[in-house]
């Protein structure tokens, strides 16, 4: 049961992380338009992705533009890439 609940924590953990990186990087910066500008986007994307993931993904299942197979593996890589992060998260927390 141990196990479980730090699987959950760390999943929600991550998207937690997500989605406040994610937010912060909308309201502060613009489109990138040189290398350096887009060498950043993509290094924010690697903590924003999950929940920039599950929200194209949901419009797009609620528009039907997408199957429930493609939804559901949409989930599954966010739910997966959310325990990445919060496993980081975790393991910073012990180094505190």
């Amino acid at each position: 049961m141990r196990g479980l609940i730090l699987l959950l924590f760390a999943v929600a953990g991550g998207l937690a992380l997500s989605g406040i990186v994610a937010n912060l990087y909308r309201l502060l910066a613009r489109k990138p338009k040189g290398r350096p500008e887009k060498l950043f986007y993509m290094g924010v994307m690697l903590l924003a992705g999950p929940s920039v993931l599950i929200d194209n993904a949901t419009r797009s299942f609620r528009r039907k533009d997408c199957s429930g197979a493609a939804y559901a593996f949409a989930v599954g890589v966010t739910a997966y890439w959310s325990w990445v992060l919060g496993q980081g998260l975790i393991l910073l927390g012990e180094q505190l």
